[in-house]
């Protein structure tokens, strides 16, 4: 059987290496194919010193390889995942943000037919993709990353982050495909209970989701902790989160 890569990014202080080493330990449990679990940082203290770990790569845009402050806002340096050569990187590869909790098995993302696959956004009526995962061919893309080079003043003027970039950018060219309806859950849109039910039940796994996505707030230790960082939404205690965030 192929291997395949899993491949995620750390820069700054938003996520501590918690979150690469249990990510890693969430793959491990929910791929039975061969693979390699690759981290992109900027800062390798604390993570566990058998996982694969590179710099963020430089990809020809003076901005991003000096690390100017835009680039670290908005999910802007995850397009550095296109860089070609991406190390010694090939084949097909699930890039998966750190704010997730796999709570299933994780094969079928690499049994999808596409050449450029991600979640469909959920509050979007356009081609939008939420690239919290997606997948693509290592080395792949480097057409996205010339385009910003040399048109950055007016692909920034007509988007608000990375990945309307990204998904708009490909969905031009005809390569975008989205994951399976329910492959892909967010935490406070699909789990957390509706109106007054969320004071009074836990939060749940929708059946079918296999990767839950914690954008915005709660994070899995604030979900785990009952804290939903929010005033006008309660979220009680999350066992499942805890079980699975490990």
């Amino acid at each position: 059987m192929q291997s395949v890569n899993v491949l995620c990014i750390k820069w700054g202080t938003k996520y501590g290496p918690e979150y690469v080493n249990k990510l890693r330990s969430m793959v491990a449990r929910n791929l039975s194919r061969p693979h390699r679990f690759v981290c992109l940082t900027d800062d390798r203290a604390g993570i566990e010193p058998d996982i694969e770990v590179h710099d963020l790569p430089g990809i020809g845009i003076p901005e991003f390889d000096e690390r100017k402050a835009w680039t670290k806002g908005h999910g802007w340096l995850k397009v550095t995942s296109f860089a070609n050569p991406l190390y010694d990187l090939t084949g097909p590869t699930l890039f998966v943000d750190l704010d997730v909790v796999i709570v299933d098995n994780i094969d079928c993302f690499f049994e999808q037919e596409g050449e450029f696959l991600v979640i469909k956004e959920w509050d979007k009526r356009d081609e939008t993709g939420n690239t919290s995962v997606y997948r693509y061919a290592a080395g792949g893309h480097r057409d996205l990353l010339d385009y910003l080079r040399d048109h950055r003043e007016q692909a920034l003027k007509s988007v608000r982050n990375e990945q309307e970039f990204v998904t708009g950018f490909l969905a031009r060219q005809g390569r975008l495909r989205y994951w399976p309806e329910g492959w892909c859950v967010s935490f406070k849109r699909h789990c957390v209970r509706k109106g007054i039910l969320g004071w009074f039940l836990p939060p749940v796994v929708p059946p079918g989701a296999r990767i839950v996505a914690f954008h915005g707030k709660p994070n899995p230790p604030d979900a785990i902790a009952g804290i939903s960082g929010k005033w006008y939404r309660r979220v009680l205690p999350t066992q499942w989160v805890a079980d699975n965030w490990r």
